[in-house]
């Protein structure tokens, strides 16, 4: 049995064989990696030792405005091993995508049929992945237990997951809950209830990424709520997103269509996300946008492989950012 401890510190995780000492006296179990972590992390640590249910998760950002009702859940779990053998991506290592930082421009790749093919088939395996994961979706699971379930149904497919550290993001998978937008990492929140669950799921097989998400109602499903409604409708805007989608369609105009079917039903369309193109790049151009009077470039054409991922809310479209950088 592995006993290496992880460092707790925020975007650390490295071994850690450092107690803090109040921790030690109140049974907490809570490691550092050296006293400079420490000394960074005490201000958001110390709200630990007065945790009433005397367990081992906590805030790690107290003093943050959140939006809502869910907050952090840390400490993170230890990251996740990918065996050897599995291919990688150019950012596993360090966190930064060389290829994609070289490609950037607005010039639109268009693959050829063998290209298109490993697309299909690591596309399909994404979507395996993601249905295991939704099966496992249920009250009381936290969504650190679903990132565990996901990574390992990505190393029996040969495959990285591939958002664990794209720029350092920390785990293999976004989970997404109720207000958060996208981009949620897991950790120790537990799913209730109720919950609205997006789970955003991209595998790199065979030197190419697949990219699809899906939003869940945990427990029974009530069509009157307004949550469900948000549902339903971003499948809808999808709907009718796809429906365009042919040789000769501006990309600028999916959004015209999104956002109009968006505000019909009474909801909002997000801004500061959308979707891109995919192919052995996990993001490259187009750029996607889900809102009207966009001024996004490029026609579609044969060839072409993106995302379009319409993220609408109940309330505005602004968004604010946690300070994980990436919830």
């Amino acid at each position: 049995m592995d006993s290496t401890k992880v460092c707790i510190g925020l975007n650390c995780g490295k071994e850690a064989k450092l107690q803090c000492p109040t921790c030690l006296k109140l049974g907490i179990s809570s490691f550092f990696c050296d006293q400079d972590c420490f000394k960074r992390n005490w201000a958001s640590h110390k709200s630990v030792h007065s945790n009433p249910l005397n367990d081992s998760s906590y805030d790690p950002f107290p003093s943050f405005k959140y939006t809502g009702k869910l907050k952090a859940s840390y400490p993170l779990s230890k990251t996740r091993n990918v065996p050897d053998h599995i291919k990688r991506p150019d950012y596993a290592q360090d966190g930064i995508p060389i290829s994609e930082k070289q490609m950037a421009s607005t010039k639109i790749q268009a693959l050829n049929a063998k290209e298109i093919e490993g697309m299909r088939t690591v596309c399909r395996l994404a979507r395996e992945v993601l249905d295991i994961g939704a099966r496992a979706l249920r009250p009381g699971i936290t969504t650190d237990e679903i990132d565990e379930i996901i990574h390992n149904a990505c190393i029996e497919r040969n495959s990285y997951p591939s958002p664990l550290n794209y720029y350092n993001f920390p785990k293999s998978v976004c989970t997404s809950l109720n207000e958060v937008i996208c981009h949620g990492i897991p950790d120790k929140t537990v799913i209730k209830e109720g919950d609205l669950v997006n789970l955003d799921v991209t595998l790199y097989h065979n030197g190419f990424h697949g990219d699809l998400n899906e939003t869940y109602i945990i427990g029974d499903i009530n069509k009157k709520d307004k949550g469900t409604k948000l549902v339903y409708t971003a499948k809808e805007c999808l709907d009718l997103a796809i429906k365009m989608v042919k040789p000769g369609t501006l990309y600028r105009d999916l959004g015209t269509v999104i956002e109009s079917h968006a505000k019909k039903n009474g909801f909002t369309v997000v801004r500061s996300y959308c979707g891109h193109g995919i192919n052995s790049l996990f993001h490259c151009a187009p750029n996607v946008p889900h809102y009207a009077n966009n001024k996004t470039a490029g026609i579609m054409q044969p060839g072409h492989v993106f995302t379009i991922e319409p993220m609408i809310n109940e309330g505005s479209s602004y968004d604010t950012t946690w300070p994980d950088n990436w919830t």
